[in-house]
């Protein structure tokens, strides 16, 4: 029930006010709204979620793609020291943190520089939310720091996933580390796809569509969380190609659903028509 009513509300603001930037905005916050709900409430049970819980299939992948030794680990075991946040594994970390503004920051951008792309660029970006939070709730997954804090990632060597973030965290933020993690880490079994990359691919290709510049920096962010995610232990390297998938699927799909969007479209004008007489 609080999912359909979350889901509901963007349509409801769109028939209540008219159009304007604002309401444009209002839509997109409401959006994330009802993510947010979805995102976080399979976690309002954590040990039945933990009973659901896949943790073997990512690393018997990754496996496979870093040649026996999932690449967090690789990267880890090369570069890293234990008790130690070197200054590169800081910029990462960071890079991690900044994700969380920027899907949105590259659509606001699309709405100021050509603000007629604006609509596809909100449809495209907030879709890769939403169907992201269906493979949470679907087949909520474990990242590479839960795998090897409940002893599912061990090999045998000494050196396990650590999970630099809240290392880092900790030292940088103190006494007000803990509350900001709760209000960011609200369901840890939400791993597969990565919506982290997947929203960072696809504001990539939004931004290159205004122009080349914007791109570049898009794409060269993306390419910079991917490593981020996969050597602070936050995903394995099969998340983030899901999440590849997830959004250039999207990017490619969501063209041919344009004749059921504009008869969408038409139904709401109509009752924001009848709302405004």
């Amino acid at each position: 029930m609080v999912l359909v009513g979350a889901g509901l509300t963007p349509a409801a603001l769109c028939v209540a006010v008219p159009r304007s930037r604002a309401r444009d905005v209002g839509v997109g916050v409401l959006n994330m709204w009802a993510y947010l709900a979805a995102y976080e409430m399979p976690n309002d049970d954590p040990e039945r979620l933990a009973q659901r819980a896949r943790v073997d299939y990512p690393i018997a992948v990754d496996r496979v793609l870093g040649f026996d030794t999932p690449p967090t680990l690789r990267l880890q075991r090369t570069f890293s020291t234990p008790g130690e946040i070197n200054r590169f594994e800081r910029v990462l970390v960071w890079c991690h943190w900044v994700w969380f503004a920027v899907p949105h920051a590259s659509v606001a951008y699309v709405m100021w520089r050509t603000p007629e792309r604006f609509p596809a660029s909100a449809a495209r970006m907030y879709a890769v939310f939403n169907l992201g939070a269906v493979f949470y709730w679907a087949i909520p997954t474990a990242p590479p720091w839960w795998a090897a804090a409940h002893g599912r990632l061990e090999d045998g060597r000494p050196l396990q996933v650590r999970r630099m973030m809240i290392e880092y965290g900790q030292q940088f933020w103190g006494g007000r580390w803990e509350g900001l993690y709760d209000v960011l880490g609200g369901n840890p079994l939400a791993a597969m796809p990565s919506l982290h990359f997947a929203t960072s691919l696809m504001g990539a290709h939004l931004l290159s569509e205004v122009g080349p510049v914007a791109g570049a920096v898009g794409f060269s962010y993306a390419a910079v969380l991917g490593l981020a995610l996969v050597y602070l232990g936050e995903h394995y390297a099969v998340d983030l190609i899901a999440g590849a998938v997830l959004a250039e699927g999207i990017r490619y799909g969501l063209p041919q659903l344009m004749p059921l969007y504009r008869r969408l479209s038409a139904a709401l004008q109509a009752l924001e028509g009848r709302t405004a007489s």
